[in-house]
């Protein structure tokens, strides 16, 4: 008897406490919610693997399917200042949703100073044939990419070097949260945190961040292709659109005489990514003084924009550049930067001279309005992408 009842209190402890501790759904909830006051739902997690996108978006970057339960930990990973060794800053510090994800400050402020460079934009970054990240292009994946700000001294402050912790405290400090180990066992099937795992989550976050809502893709899913004029478009749209599609006719002196800007050439439609073998765009100079001719990435175009008209945030890897007519103008005359910048974009200097476009008032009226006609909506007020804390 005393043998029957052994196996049946094994039995019982089988199906209901090592399951209860890896699915125990109304206790895990009730810890979750003490954090994150409903926002994120065990038995209803937001949707992030079937987005849908247009069918003329054909670059993807992503490894493999999203997972809802992945991007949800990434997402809390994304906004926890608790990556921060002063818990002061997170990721969505220096990539603010009302912003498209970037920064208006110039640069960015981490834990133990400024950023090098100006925060790039994250929106549609799965979108893009380029698969390296940062303005130079030193982290070879977006995997790669996110926990190196977490790991600068300057950033996030676990470099383990200055006085500062070492990323291996970082875990330690994430696994002995409540909320964290539910959220892993949920995503990985394992309580416990590490960085191969920090880095698919916070990864899968920033590919499910996308924007196919914008006047461009209500006119371009009316027409066979880019060249076509958009019925939804106004003139001046239209026309701002042909002359960033079209390639310049140069001059042996590398002067325009007709045709359009080229900006299609780097900047390719409908994702409207960079070019993986584009180089730097002349901006030659540092956020600390003296020159950096190692920029050679680019955000997606889309969302460069507010709703409200206004740029999103200050352009180029020093954002040194204010406004849509500014940077459209500092493609206009090139010749310096031709003869300074050792990595100069062969296609901004044809004929090895810098480019000189020539344009008038009208012509940069007209990109900058389909600049702006590349902003979504939902992107800037989403939940999914919102702070869940």
């Amino acid at each position: 008897m005393r043998y029957f009842l052994l196996l049946i209190s094994i039995a019982t402890f089988t199906l209901t406490g090592c399951a209860g501790k890896a699915d125990n759904t109304e206790s895990n909830q009730a810890v979750l919610d003490k954090y994150f006051k409903g926002n994120i739902n065990l038995t209803s997690l937001d949707n992030y693997t079937s987005q849908t996108k247009p069918n003329y978006i054909t670059k993807d970057n992503a490894p493999g399917a999203l997972s809802n339960e992945i991007a949800t930990l990434g997402r809390v990973l994304f906004y926890d200042k608790a990556l921060s060794k002063d818990n002061s800053i997170s990721c969505a510090s220096c990539h603010k949703q009302s912003f498209a994800f970037g920064d208006t400050a110039t640069p960015s402020r981490g834990v133990n100073g400024l950023t090098g460079r100006q925060s790039m934009r994250l929106v549609n970054a799965r979108f893009s044939q380029e698969v390296k990240f940062f303005w130079d292009e030193r982290a070879t994946s977006l995997e790669n990419q996110t926990t190196q700000p977490i790991k600068d001294h300057a950033e996030m402050g676990f470099s383990g070097s200055n006085g500062d912790p070492n990323f291996a405290d970082l875990l330690i400090k994430l696994n002995a949260t409540e909320y964290y180990p539910i959220l892993a066992n949920r995503a990985f099937g394992t309580n416990t945190l590490d960085e191969t795992k920090i880095q698919n989550a916070l990864s899968q976050f920033i590919r499910s961040i996308q924007s196919f809502d914008s006047k461009y893709d209500i006119g371009r899913a009316q027409v066979n292709n880019d060249n076509q004029n958009f019925p939804n478009f106004t003139a001046q749209e239209n026309l701002g659109k042909n002359l960033f599609l079209d390639r310049p006719v140069l001059d042996a002196n590398s002067v325009r005489t007709s045709g359009g800007l080229g900006c299609q050439g780097c900047h390719r439609a409908p994702e409207f990514d960079i070019d993986p073998a584009t180089r730097s765009n002349g901006i030659g100079g540092s956020i600390a003084g003296g020159p950096d001719f190692t920029n050679t990435r680019a955000p997606s175009l889309r969302n460069i924009a507010l709703p409200n008209g206004n740029i999103a945030t200050p352009l180029m890897h020093t954002g040194v550049i204010k406004s849509l007519q500014a940077a459209i103008g500092h493609y206009g005359n090139l010749t310096a930067a031709a003869q300074n910048n050792t990595n100069l974009d062969p296609r901004l200097k044809p004929n090895n001279i810098g480019q000189q476009l020539n344009l008038n008032a009208t012509e940069v009226q007209a990109v900058e309005a389909f600049l702006k006609t590349l902003t979504g909506q939902a992107v800037y007020t989403d939940k999914r992408w919102s702070n869940p804390f």
